[in-house]
């Protein structure tokens, strides 16, 4: 079986690096810091999309001058991040034992992320060394999740189709992805997103802690 993953939220707890890079290139540019705790509602679009919802909504004036602001906080962010990715990020109980049985046990693994590719590439290496056959983040020229092309890319890189597949992902942005790639999704509650909003949704499983991922798994390959 192929196992697809988010990547914050899902397979890492990233929030406060993320928020505290955000913070930095809003105070570069003259603007009040958010309070980390508010960063879980901010994320899963991408950085641009971060920086976007992350600006005063005073300072929006239009969306000539929005795009401005974009690029210039992201000046000042990808730097940073880059510096200090790997500073409190770490991954979630259970997701490193999990990643390792389900390789061991002969599934294809492959991460689907939001995060531009350089970061993704270097989170993954450095928590998950040799474990994933695909990693993917967001590249030039491709349509962000929940577009599904990250998924059909993913499809072409390692010869699989949407039979035997399993998207697992901790966001709304993930279910409509899995949904968008005609793929059963396992929505994780210890990300970003509430229980409730995640339920509401109706993904086809709901998973509670990374544990229980292997019986999914099971349960998909007797169907």
């Amino acid at each position: 079986m192929l196992l697809i993953f988010d990547l914050d939220g899902t397979l890492l707890n990233t929030i406060a690096d993320l928020g505290m890079a955000c913070n930095h290139a809003l105070q570069a540019l003259g603007y009040p810091p958010h309070a980390l705790e508010e960063y879980p509602h901010l994320v899963g679009n991408g950085v641009n999309k971060l920086i976007e919802r992350a600006l005063p909504a005073e300072v929006k004036i239009s969306s000539e001058q929005t795009h401005d602001l974009i690029l210039r906080m992201r000046a000042e962010f990808i730097p940073y991040y880059n510096a200090h990715n790997l500073d409190l990020t770490r991954p979630y109980p259970g997701v490193p034992e999990v990643l390792e049985s389900l390789k061991a046990a002969g599934h294809k693994l492959a991460v689907a992320s939001n995060k531009y590719q350089e970061a993704t590439e270097k989170v993954v290496a450095h928590f998950f060394p040799n474990t994933f056959d695909v990693v993917y983040g967001e590249r030039e020229g491709i349509a962000r999740k929940p577009d599904p092309t990250i998924v059909l890319n993913i499809f072409d890189a390692l010869h699989q189709s949407s039979e035997q597949t399993l998207y697992v992902g901790d966001s709304l942005v993930d279910i409509a992805t899995a949904r968008n790639a005609k793929v059963p999704v396992a929505a994780c509650t210890w990300g970003f997103c509430s229980r409730e909003e995640l339920a509401a949704a109706e993904p086809d499983y709901l998973l509670e802690k990374a544990e229980g991922l292997p019986a999914i798994v099971q349960e998909l390959n007797k169907k």
